[in-house]
């Protein structure tokens, strides 16, 4: 009869897990805005701009923006903000030049109007690995 037999059943052995933890980092904030002055991004507001170092993600990604959506800067009536989070697991290994196009990777993603609000990969006209690279030359 149907279902007549046993399953093996497997047991998923327990990894465990790293605690993920942010770590501010005024260095890398400090080199942030000397990268935004370099680079002539006047829409960005420096005092607004907030780095932090994650020990112990999943993520694959060198690093991220995270944004200060438009409505909890109405309910707590503030400015709009951004925090950089690099991944020391990642971003550590590169060197100099990739981890500086990594925080304009990062940078590219403010929109001019300095909202709160991000931009994605690709927008109109615009990609922004391609800008990263067109920029890193202007710089050097």
């Amino acid at each position: 009869m149907f279902g007549t037999k046993k399953k093996k059943v497997i047991k998923k052995k327990k990894v465990s897990a790293k605690r993920l933890t942010w770590h501010s980092d005024t260095e890398l904030t400090q080199r942030v805005r000397s990268v935004i002055t370099e680079i002539g991004f006047l829409h960005i507001q420096k005092h607004r701009i907030f780095c932090f170092r994650t020990e112990g993600s999943k993520s694959r990604a060198y690093a991220r923006i995270w944004a200060f959506p438009k409505i909890f800067q109405n309910v707590l009536e503030i400015e709009p903000a951004y925090v950089i989070e690099v991944i020391n697991k990642y971003y550590d290994k590169l060197s100099y030049e990739e981890q500086t196009k990594v925080l304009i990777h990062e940078l590219l993603h403010i929109p001019k109007n300095f909202s709160g609000s991000l931009l994605p990969h690709k927008y109109g006209k615009t990609q922004i690995e391609k800008e990263v690279e067109k920029i890193y030359k202007e710089l050097r």
